[in-house]
């Protein structure tokens, strides 16, 4: 008897296994037709389907296949069934369904009955509210959207700021939206840059004003409304940073850091931010506020050193270069490390003064001994005595110490050798094996460079390379090539009127030489240097025409179009060679700051129309 039990207990179970194993494949069987399109072979399973597996994903795919079929009387036969089968709180979204159906089958009326039916069998509770008003944003009804998270509140539940900012955005009230991200910072800071990123986002701040001038009085209500609140001058501080308005934003940056008594995080940052945007006087004020702090806070040093560096780089980058204000510099320099003194704080203010000292002044043997007294500071940073053996080794080449240099940067190569620092001693020792002639040996440490982590060394590195291959490993007279390297590090030592003989003595010697559009690019440079802008137009103009096809060819024109853009303030002109540097030059290393700057100025041709 129980041998019998054992076998029907089994043979029920069989059938049982074999039922869902069916069951499972019709509903595979139905998923695989619906998603192919094939709407009517998934309706022939899922008919059967539901009536025994009425599960939302099962009805989704039934009601959506009905719908593609344009079945309107089986459609709504489901969706009706389906409410009268759902428990009164979860039937409003079956009548959103309802509505749809309608629409699809433009029966308005009967499609705003069904939503205002759904509106008014909302219930209670935050989920219920987001579920309801998720449903009519995939309708795009964004009204009805907004309407249940009203109802919502009627009903209790608050806090739908963000709800109501991302709706607000949907429907182009970009002032609600605004206002709605406001008021919910208020109680939730921690949204700080989801609310950035959104505004950032919808309203594009940069390229339309009237949309940031909207941001900033609702920043300056909200303000006064919360006057406790610190969220809404950093919010300021911020819009102020998207339109590069920095010096506004520095009136509330330093505003926070008294309210906070900080120690000038904040102001750091902007200052950083307004120097590499070209507005130096916020950032002199940004540093100057957290250099006033005192030596007893943390970035006092910091501070100072960027106050003299934002001169520096001013100053050493002009064209011409202006000597006695770099004389004046040279001064604050010394004064400053007179009065903070020789520590490892201020080494690099020592690297900075040496820098000007050998490569504008003609001092380098103090510039050296500056060096050397850096180097000795005990304790100094490992990676700061790198950076001022590299300095140092680039004074020993201007001074034409080309082995005690190569020494420095040899030793930063052992105690970097993985490092973009050690990668950067590598190049300048290759630099050096190029200025004395040894172009086999600069080849070699070249090709190890061209796979560097930092981008800038790759280039520079592949440029030698490039160099030396093109003028050097197919040429059989080694001569000029040498005497191209001479003028080189001639250029390297300022000594330009020697290097401009030495080039011209080369295409005098050798016409018509490969070398003439490397020698080109270098007078171009050099007339540049000396504010001769005409003669740098002339000799930039002669390799983009004459000598596209070489390895300058996009240098050339890359330098034509800065010329016309900052010196000249010719946009037209300016736009035409970037646009030619994108589609000509599509492998260059210039393509994506040009591409940049081109779309740049064609976003402010926009904003002007």
């Amino acid at each position: 008897m129980r041998a019998v039990i054992y076998t029907i207990t089994f043979f029920a179970l069989g059938l049982w296994v074999n039922h869902v194993a069916q069951a499972q494949t019709d509903l595979e069987l139905a998923e695989f037709y619906y998603n192919e399109g094939s709407y009517e072979q998934a309706k022939l399973y899922l008919v059967e389907i539901y009536k025994k597996n009425k599960t939302n994903a099962v009805y989704q795919m039934y009601y959506k296949s009905l719908l593609a079929m344009e079945d309107f009387e089986a459609a709504e036969s489901l969706v009706k069934t389906k409410i009268r089968r759902t428990h009164k709180n979860s039937k409003a979204n079956v009548y959103v369904d309802l509505g749809s159906l309608y629409l699809n089958f433009e029966m308005e009326e009967d499609a705003r009955a069904a939503f205002d039916k759904a509106l008014d069998l909302l219930q209670p509770g935050r989920s219920q509210a987001v579920r309801l008003a998720n449903a009519f944003i995939k309708l795009d009804e964004l009204d009805l959207a907004y309407a249940t998270y009203q109802k919502a509140q009627g009903l209790g539940t608050t806090d739908f700021h963000y709800e109501f900012a991302n709706l607000q955005g949907m429907r182009r009230d970009f002032q609600g939206m605004v206002e709605s991200f406001l008021e919910l910072l208020h109680t939730k800071p921690n949204y700080l840059p989801t609310v950035q990123n959104s505004l950032n986002r919808n309203l594009r701040l940069q390229s339309e004003p009237e949309n940031g001038e909207l941001v900033r009085i609702a920043l300056l209500r909200a303000a006064a409304k919360y006057p406790e609140d610190t969220i809404y001058p950093e919010m300021l501080v911020w819009h102020f940073t998207q339109i590069k308005d920095f010096s506004s934003a520095f009136i509330h940056a330093r505003a926070i850091d008294l309210r906070l008594e900080g120690i000038g995080v904040a102001l750091m940052e902007l200052g950083n931010t307004a120097a590499a945007n070209k507005d130096l006087p916020t950032a002199v004020e940004c540093f100057k506020y957290v250099a006033s702090k005192g030596a007893d806070t943390p970035y006092f040093y910091i501070a100072r050193n960027e106050l003299l560096q934002i001169r520096f780089h001013d100053l050493t980058t002009q064209i011409p270069i202006d000597i006695e204000m770099l004389k004046l510099l040279e001064e604050d320099y010394s004064a400053s490390i007179i009065e903070l003194g020789v520590m490892a704080e201020t080494a690099i203010l020592l690297k900075d003064q040496s820098h000007i000292l050998a490569f504008f002044l003609d001092r380098g043997d103090e510039a050296i001994k500056v060096m050397e007294e850096a180097l000795a500071i005990p304790g100094l940073n490992e990676r700061i005595a790198a950076v001022c053996k590299l300095e140092l080794g680039d004074i020993y080449v201007f001074e034409n110490l080309v082995w005690d240099a190569s020494l420095l940067f040899s030793q930063v190569i052992l105690d970097f050798k993985d490092d973009p620092i050690g990668h950067e001693a590598k190049y300048r020792n290759a630099r050096i094996s190029y200025f004395t002639g040894d172009f086999a040996w600069a080849q070699t440490q070249l090709d190890a460079l061209k796979a560097s982590t930092s981008k800038l060394i790759s280039n520079d590195a592949i440029d030698l390379s490039l160099l030396i291959t093109d003028n050097f490993n197919l040429d059989t007279i080694f001569e000029p090539m040498e005497m191209y390297a001479r003028a080189d590090l001639l250029v390297m030592q300022k000594k330009n009127r020697a290097a401009v003989l030495t080039l011209d003595t080369l295409l005098t010697n050798w016409p018509g030489h490969a070398l003439e559009d490397e020698i080109l690019i270098v007078k171009g440079d050099l007339a540049l240097l000396d504010g001769d802008i005409e003669s740098a137009l002339e000799f930039y103009s002669e390799v983009a025409e004459l000598h596209f096809d070489d390895i300058t060819g996009d240098d050339a024109l890359f330098k034509l179009a800065e010329i016309y853009d900052y010196e000249l303030n010719d946009s037209v002109k300016a736009e035409e060679l970037y646009e030619r540097i994108v589609f000509e030059y599509s492998g260059s290393l210039h393509v994506i700051q040009a591409r940049k700057r081109f779309r740049e100025m064609n976003e402010g041709e926009i904003i002007e129309q």
